[in-house]
């Protein structure tokens, strides 16, 4: 199959997301789409898979013009989308979401269950995934759900796969795993597009990386004629020195402290940190490290334990506890818990902050909106207007969005949870030197990340989990790769 786009723009009101893009997507290829949160990488390919029209421009499919009015009739035409926010149904089963909308049936008109079980079965055999199909997806972390979408889109017939960040959420096994896929799909001729900011998954498994910048593309050329620094370069638009910014912030008192606290997923969990301190929480998935920390927020459960906030022992019990005590903390999953996706920019990042713009009972809308546009301006969420939707932002522009709400508490304490997942190579730095800003005016800030360079290059402290226990803590000029997987994995 070769797809050509030719001359796509896209705007959505006056905010222009593409303007004159062409591209060639071709069969037993991987091609790598690079560039900038915003930049316009999703929103191409949800224009060629048919979730929304593109304001101008033509997709030809091997010579013959098409336009899918929606994505269930470009995946019937050999195209998938996993896209990189899940499209799950949290209540429902495995086999149930993997089979929504195309389900098997028998001659009589009733549900295959055996046909449809014998499929999965085959698919999860093929990916390595040993998820139990009667498991309620809501109980799945959000590593084992991005591997049940690649599963739900290998069910069908399919000629070109768009995969969206698809290693953002997986361990490093499921990722290697996902690499076989690739390499074995692509000997089957499939083709596959790989949006990514991972510069070593780009130069390891593609063969072409077209790089966009501002709603254009910049360039597109075989992947083993450039080079990290090169393609850096095209997708900033500038040289991006000092990948992760000095922290020049003075280490205080232990500003927030927890004991012995357990609960589901974590045990006997201890530690504190300081006023200005990043505490990094390192781990493999599944560790405990999301649950400890929801727990703390007062959204999970806790069994034992206290948790002190300058030497105070305080009772939280849910997240709106946890904001009058001043924490602040940016969840691992922004679409379903950080953002209220219909919502605009304004009212999400004003939301937890709507008493400090209240007087008496009417809302200070014009004090709400300079906060707001300086939130915007400082974060550069690239947004037109702040009456903007959120669910219309890019993934990285939304992850701003959720991490300036909480900036605008004014927190005592902050918790970021994968706080650069899904981020573009520019706004991860951005993001880091906002944490620098925040610790140089004493705010502590608890960092849990997957992401191992970027936990030993910001963090002042690392707490390494493993099966829900804390295994012990390095100091940033002793803690090396070495030294954190070794803890990771159970060792002392």
């Amino acid at each position: 199959m070769r797809i050509e786009m030719r001359d796509i723009s896209k705007a959505f009101g006056s905010n222009q997301v593409l303007e004159k893009i062409d591209l060639v997507i071709e069969s037993g290829q991987v091609h790598a789409l690079m560039g900038e949160n915003g930049a316009g990488k999703s929103t191409l390919m949800n224009i060629l898979t048919g979730l929304f029209p593109a304001t101008t421009g033509t997709i030809y499919i091997d010579g013959q013009e098409v336009a899918f009015a929606n994505p269930q009739l470009a995946e019937e035409a050999g195209l998938s989308f996993i896209h990189q926010e899940m499209n799950t149904w949290p209540e429902m089963t495995v086999l149930e979401n993997l089979f929504l909308g195309r389900e098997l049936k028998t001659s009589f008109g009733f549900l295959d269950q055996k046909a449809m079980k014998t499929k999965a079965e085959a698919v999860f055999k093929r990916l390595g995934i040993s998820i139990p199909l009667d498991t309620v997806i809501g109980q799945l972390s959000v590593g084992q759900q991005q591997m049940i979408e690649i599963a739900k889109s290998l069910l069908s017939e399919i000629s070109i796969l768009i995969m969206d960040e698809p290693t953002a959420a997986l361990t490093d096994r499921e990722t290697e795993t996902l690499f076989e896929i690739i390499a074995s799909l692509k000997q089957q001729g499939v083709g596959i597009v790989y949006i990514s900011h991972r510069m070593e998954e780009i130069f390891k498994i593609t063969n072409l990386v077209t790089v966009m910048r501002d709603g254009i593309v910049v360039d597109t050329q075989p992947t083993a004629q450039t080079n990290p620094q090169e393609l850096v370069k095209k997708m900033v638009g500038r040289e991006l020195s000092d990948y992760y910014p000095e922290k020049n912030a003075r280490i205080g008192e232990v500003a927030f402290e927890v004991e012995k606290l357990t609960g589901e997923g974590f045990e006997e969990a201890s530690f504190y940190v300081r006023e200005g301190e990043i505490l990094g929480f390192s781990g493999l998935m599944g560790s405990g490290r999301t649950e400890l920390m929801r727990a703390i927020f007062g959204l999970n459960k806790k069994t034992s334990g206290t948790i002190k906030i300058a030497s105070n022992e305080v009772q939280i019990t849910s997240p709106s506890q946890a904001i009058q005590q001043g924490i602040g903390f940016l969840t691992e999953d922004r679409k379903e818990e950080g953002l209220i996706l219909d919502f605009s920019i304004k009212d999400n990042m004003t939301l937890p902050s709507t008493k400090d713009f209240s007087k008496n009972v009417f809302f200070d809308e014009k004090t709400s909106e300079a906060f707001v546009l300086k939130l915007i301006e400082r974060l550069r969420v690239k947004s037109g207007t702040p009456q903007l939707a959120v669910n219309k932002l890019s993934g990285g522009n939304q992850q701003k969005v959720v991490l300036a709400k909480w900036i605008g508490i004014a927190p005592k304490i902050l918790i970021l949870d994968e706080p650069t997942r899904g981020v573009d190579v520019g706004a991860k730095r951005e993001i880091y030197q906002l944490m620098n800003e925040l610790a140089e005016r004493g705010v502590p800030i608890i960092m849990v990340s997957s992401d191992l360079p970027e936990v030993l290059g910001v963090s002042d402290r690392i707490m390494v989990m493993h099966e829900g226990r804390i295994m012990g803590e390095l100091k940033k000029a002793e803690a090396t790769q070495e030294k954190v997987m070794e803890l990771a994995t159970g060792g002392h």
